[in-house]
């Protein structure tokens, strides 16, 4: 009969654990070894795109401040979905402020609609350049974006808006049909 010894002095068992996760914005500290991570998207601005947060209390969306936490954010991101049933309501997909700084963005607006009465589908690509005064959003660009519509679908209409110091997406939905509606809109600012 053979017996295995293995000698305790040869380091730290158990084998040595991270004590703490620093982040851009703030430091997550493992509770009983256990660290929680979470991923969002939101609309605060990061040119990288990308921004990460340990154990901090607020923040769009706002994460719960436990020490033992870390948040993953897509920065730069705006969204929104919504349902059209006819032709004549207007349907606000979302609203964004620009804010009190003046400064110049460019919006990267993508619409996609799909008509559930006809099985039909839409797809929409825009692009926004937009300077506020820090009061009036003032739009910049004319041009044309990318449209892709199937059948009947040549009806609706998508837009971005401007109102006071915010820019939107809107669509107009067709009669008698019903229509799901979602926009993912990316942004650079410079001020």
């Amino acid at each position: 009969m053979s017996q295995i010894f293995k000698s305790v002095t040869a380091g730290n068992l158990p084998p040595s654990v991270p004590t703490s996760f620093q982040t851009q914005d703030g430091t997550a500290v493992p509770d009983s070894n256990i660290l929680i991570v979470n991923a969002y998207d939101t609309t605060e601005n990061n040119n990288n795109g990308i921004e990460t947060k340990g154990g901090v209390a607020g923040g769009d969306p706002p994460g719960s401040g436990a020490t033992n936490e870390v948040d993953i954010y897509l920065t730069n991101r705006i969204t929104g979905s919504g349902q059209t049933t006819d032709n004549t309501t207007v349907l606000t997909l979302y609203t964004f402020s620009l804010g009190a700084t003046p400064a110049t963005y460019l919006f990267d607006i993508k619409i996609i609609g799909y008509n559930v009465t006809d099985a039909l589908s839409a797809g929409y690509q825009l692009y926004k350049v937009t300077r506020t005064t820090g009061a009036a959003a003032i739009d910049i660009s004319s041009q044309p974006g990318i449209t892709a519509e199937e059948g009947a679908m040549v009806g609706v209409i998508v837009a971005a808006v401007f109102n006071l110091n915010t820019v939107g997406v809107q669509v107009f939905g067709l009669a008698g049909k019903t229509i799901n509606w979602s926009v993912l809109t990316t942004y650079t600012v410079v001020s």
